[in-house]
């Protein structure tokens, strides 16, 4: 038997994207005992996506999809909107390191495409941007890891260039950053936008139960019992795509961990203060160091930051809590940006990010009708959305060319338990920020 904590902290009205967008209110509670051939436990971009593509494969079966909370609604929509196609901060020190660094920018790639097909198939309005993106920091020092990124991205035909303090005040509006790397690879997205329309498309045979948190699920023959509150659903077969809280989940354990992210929001700037700061086109910044700041421009002048990353409890962030976070975000848009007023920031949130210790994703099935998709690391709009496809595919006993790629890649290695990992996860955030602290 499986005991489960549940996500207490639920649909908070804090985020900026999710307060841009009209609020749901057609959505149905678990009410009574239930049968089906598929059960999905979350209801982001993988438990959607793995959802619509079982519909695809198995329209006959019965499909459900649970979530603690509303769907979309957790790390789905309080991320930064960014698609990745390529990251600094994974490890490249060797050849063998390079090799799977191929295969995680081909799962990238494949993530990115996945969600073009779908915005294009359902002609999905998500504030899609391929603008690429800055890898950027404010320390001249730091041009040694630019220059050595730089060049891994030219070996693997990512096109890229060398940008100095003058070139990205013009592109930026802020002479804060010295150097930075910048991509053309990548896109910037309305995350809560994307995740919203996944679930307005949901094929009419999928089962959706919102506000239903899993207390406890256990095999009982060939089904599975899944308990609720005051109802249980049977299934025989059920995919985990709950991301962040796989570990509250009690599945792969030892090899992912969530971390609590915060970030702030800003009103949309004045004709005055936009002319400021040179009224710059949309872009996003990604830190060259592991733990500076992830700063986005908005095509509607908007500013979000993100620039905490703590190991705590991802259920007990409070509203005092984030008032405190707030104060960390607006001295780090000061820094950026010292010509604009300090009443800026409007919505401030937290959100959770599953992490491994070689920053590899988990993809598999873990026992016989158990299948599980998740620990993005930060990358989880493309990863996910792509991994919520090839999980469905692989429960339905079929196979693909995706699913070999992501097989190819590196499998997330063991992590020791509490509080041996609290302890080096905490000891490594600590020097992380020292390194960082100018970046913040």
């Amino acid at each position: 038997m499986n005991l489960i904590k549940t996500n207490t902290n639920i649909n908070d009205k804090f985020c900026g994207w999710l307060n841009s967008l009209q609020s749901r209110n057609d959505f149905k509670i678990l009410k009574k005992n239930l049968k089906c051939d598929y059960l999905i436990v979350g209801a982001g971009y993988t438990g959607l996506s793995a959802a619509r593509k079982l519909s695809e494969i198995n329209g006959e079966k019965k499909i459900i999809v649970v979530d603690s909370q509303l769907a979309g609604e957790g790390s789905s929509s309080r991320n930064s909107g960014y698609l990745v196609d390529t990251t600094l901060n994974d490890g490249f020190n060797s050849n063998k390191d390079i090799n799977n660094y191929k295969t995680k920018v081909k799962i990238y790639n494949l993530g990115i495409n996945t969600v073009k097909n779908f915005i294009k198939q359902y002609q999905v309005d998500c504030d899609w941007n391929e603008c690429g993106k800055y890898f950027a920091s404010s320390l001249l020092k730091d041009i040694s890891a630019a220059n050595k990124f730089s060049e891994l991205l030219s070996s693997l035909n990512f096109s890229n260039k060398i940008l100095n303090q003058e070139q990205l005040k013009k592109k930026l509006g802020t002479k804060f950053y010295k150097v930075a790397v910048f991509t053309e690879g990548g896109v910037l997205i309305n995350p809560a936008k994307l995740v919203r329309a996944m679930i307005d498309v949901l094929p009419k045979n999928i089962e959706l139960y919102e506000n239903s948190p899993l207390i406890k699920w256990k095999k009982n023959n060939k089904y599975f019992d899944c308990e609720f509150e005051k109802n249980i659903i049977q299934t025989n077969k059920i995919i985990f795509c709950t991301n962040g809280f796989l570990n509250s989940l009690n599945i792969k354990k030892n090899y992912n961990f969530p971390l609590t992210l915060t970030a702030s929001m800003t009103r949309p700037l004045d004709n005055e203060e936009f002319k400021s700061i040179g009224e710059p086109k949309e872009w996003g910044v990604l830190p060259i160091r592991a733990m500076g700041a992830t700063i986005r421009f908005t095509k509607d002048r908007r500013i979000l930051i993100r620039n905490t990353a703590e190991m705590r409890n991802p259920n007990s962030m409070s509203k005092q809590d984030l008032d405190k976070r707030k104060l960390i975000h607006l001295k780090g848009l000061i820094k950026r940006f010292p010509t604009l007023k300090t009443n800026l920031i409007e919505d401030t949130w937290s959100g959770i990010v599953s992490r491994s210790r070689n920053s590899s994703q988990i993809f598999e099935m873990i026992d016989k009708n158990i299948y599980v998709a998740g620990c993005y690391n930060g990358s989880g709009i493309g990863v996910g959305t792509l991994f919520g496809e090839q999980i469905a595919i692989m429960a339905s006993e079929q196979q693909s060319e995706e699913i070999e790629i992501i097989n190819k890649r590196v499998k997330p290695s063991w992590l020791p338990p509490s509080p041996i990992l609290n302890l080096g996860v905490q000891t490594r955030l600590f020097i992380e920020r020292l390194r960082a602290k100018s970046e913040i």
